[in-house]
């Protein structure tokens, strides 16, 4: 006997997508094909809708601990289990900053029994940490380190090459690094001191801050042979770069770089405002022929909520951020729908993509034997994204109004169901993300 049967779906699987059933048994997927629906407990009919493997969040920032006025690990998993996503990796940009073990292991336990979703944590790099690295990025519930080169909270700032080396040399596992060189923001926060509106975000944090921290991550990774992930990538001269260092970097795009161009800063004020910024449309237009060219790894949400009043302040005082790990899938699914990119390659960005890079176990595809994750979506359809649908305790999304088509309509974690048609349903289940390289 099976646990379940997902019946009459179209699923996402590597003989391609199909139209056939899926058994799950104690939380793996135990068979594919025309299966009996009296092998099972329970049998869930998904007639007209597509079962693609459980979409992985590999970037987002749930502000537990010290900041819960903005997000927690509750609010932010139920935010992702609505959204479709089925596992969540977080930042350790919260305060205070996740860079020991003791900081690591008060976010496990954090999260027991609170999270929908599965969850991994980063550990930040500081100048402090780096002799401790190599033994950090291998604890329980660790995604990898996290490099900031540009400004961030505390001591979470990796700023100049010799530290950066230092880091880079410390461990064996990919490292995630925010690619802004620190000394060209400084110099050129004079564009904005004193106030200035908040279109220029772009121009004061412009495309050579990006590309010049991009290139000295990329030499210097080179030269001590460490796989690096460089993080929401946003212009058009870094993915001129990037294809020339695939032998040790991978590259993630987050939905709000491909979808919203420097016009929402008249539109929406600071909500559109986030580290590296919104663009002009011709970086949009060069990150989608990035994608396109298969440069792009991954898709990320770099979900990073503040509260409006945070966001009311005048610019540059207000914060950048802007949640997202419950709009990723239909945003994205909104492009597959207007003929951006295909559900394959949908797939390949939101859940084989995130485990290649941080070489997660047992995730990430419709096979015998993986975990029983799925995001089951109904690609036609029609919704409009609202602040009123979003979990987040911030309670407002860049989309407000937006009318998409592609909705997640159930979102099931190691064969249990969290999410059926908007609702959370039952007890937060997420447990630790496991890793091949820390098994």
């Amino acid at each position: 006997m099976y646990d379940m049967i997902l019946k009459g779906g179209t699923c996402a699987t590597l003989a391609g997508i199909v139209k056939t059933d899926v058994a799950i048994k104690n939380g793996k997927i135990a068979a594919i094909g025309n299966i009996d629906v009296s092998k099972a407990e329970q049998v869930m009919d998904v007639t007209g809708l597509h079962v693609l493997p459980g979409v992985i969040d590999s970037q987002v920032h749930f502000r537990e601990p010290g900041l819960e006025h903005k997000e927690d690990l509750a609010t932010g998993t139920a935010g992702a289990a609505l959204g479709g996503v089925t596992a969540v990796f977080e930042m350790p940009n919260t305060k205070p900053s996740t860079i020991t073990a003791k900081d690591m292991a008060d976010k496990c336990r954090r999260a027991k029994d609170r999270v929908w979703t599965d969850i991994a944590f980063f550990v930040g790099a500081a100048a402090e940490n780096v002799e401790n690295l190599p033994e950090l990025e291998r604890e329980q519930g660790v995604s990898g380190v996290k490099i900031f080169m540009g400004s961030s909270t505390g001591s979470l700032l990796v700023k100049d090459d010799a530290t950066l080396a230092r880091v880079l040399a410390s461990g064996n596992r990919r490292v995630a690094v925010h690619c802004e060189d620190e000394d060209r923001l400084e110099e050129r926060f004079e564009l904005v001191r004193g106030g200035a509106p908040v279109s220029m975000h772009a121009q004061w944090r412009d495309a050579e801050t990006a590309v010049r921290a991009t290139t000295r991550l990329l030499k210097i990774a080179k030269g001590v042979k460490r796989r690096v992930h460089i993080l929401h990538v946003t212009t058009a001269d870094e993915m001129e770069i990037l294809p020339q260092y695939r032998d040790i970097a991978t590259v993630e795009c987050t939905p709000q770089h491909l979808t919203l161009n420097d016009e929402a800063y008249d539109r929406i004020g600071t909500r559109a405002q986030m580290n590296p910024p919104i663009r002009s449309q011709h970086h949009v237009d060069a990150l989608w022929e990035a994608l396109n060219q298969g440069v792009v790894d991954c898709i990320g949400s770099d979900h990073a909520p503040h509260t409006l009043e945070e966001k009311a302040a005048p610019y540059p005082n207000s914060p950048s951020g802007m949640t997202g790990v419950q709009t990723l899938v239909p945003i994205m699914l909104n492009h597959v729908n207007q003929g951006r990119l295909s559900l394959e390659r949908f797939v390949d960005l939101t859940s084989a993509g995130p485990c290649r890079i941080y070489n997660v176990a047992s995730k990430g595809r419709i096979a015998k034997g993986y975990d029983a994750d799925f995001t089951i979506v109904d690609l036609k359809a029609e919704r409009t994204i609202t602040d009123k649908w979003i979990a987040s305790r911030c309670g407002w999304t860049p989309y407000d109004g937006m009318k998409v088509t592609g909705w997640p309509m159930s979102t099931i974690v190691r064969g249990n169901v969290v999410m059926h048609e908007g609702e959370l349903i039952g007890d937060p289940l997420g447990t630790a993300v496991r890793f091949a390289e820390c098994l």
